[in-house]
């Protein structure tokens, strides 16, 4: 039975959420999957993406096939690095600590990476709303300063009116 790791979409029109699962390859898009191995949300910014590392890892021991977005996928969260290492130590390359620290090396710099990135999308952000701020400000302050002349006039004819009156 061939199987592949796949995408098995969820959510709703316009708003996709997938589900990483093994599923044999005969089997519909959103149909019977062996199992479930994690899921992906493109819909936030960066994309949220959990995934069981080490149940990916023995499907693809085991000789599952992922398609080319869930290996993207799978690359990104480590599934494909963990399964090279995990190579080398079947080849007697690497001993099982060697493969486990640099693997653990390796996460650590992705989530430092990803943490940058969602730093600088929420810094922009912050910037964004403080450049929107003010100019709107600069509008209110603009339109302020062309109503003004208009209450003193009318403030100066009624005073002059008055003393005309009296």
């Amino acid at each position: 039975m061939p199987v592949k790791i796949r995408l098995q979409r969820h959510g709703k029109k316009g708003k996709p959420y997938y589900w990483i699962v093994a599923a044999d390859s005969r089997s519909k898009r959103d149909g019977k999957y062996l199992e479930k191995l994690g899921a992906y949300n493109p819909n936030t910014n960066p994309a949220t993406i959990e995934l069981n590392v080490d149940g990916a890892v023995q499907w693809l021991q085991n000789g599952a096939q992922p398609t080319d977005t869930a290996k993207a996928i799978l690359s990104y969260k480590g599934a494909m690095l963990k399964n090279h290492l995990a190579g080398g130590v079947r080849k007697g390359a690497l001993t099982e600590e060697q493969a486990e620290e640099k693997f653990n090396a390796w996460v650590e710099e992705k989530a430092i990476k990803v943490q940058a990135k969602s730093d600088g999308l929420s810094q922009a952000d912050a910037e964004a709303k403080a450049k929107a701020h003010a100019a709107e400000k600069a509008v209110n302050e603009a339109r302020i300063a062309a109503a003004t002349p208009v209450v003193e006039e009318v403030a100066t004819e009624e005073t002059e009116a008055s003393s005309e009156e009296e």
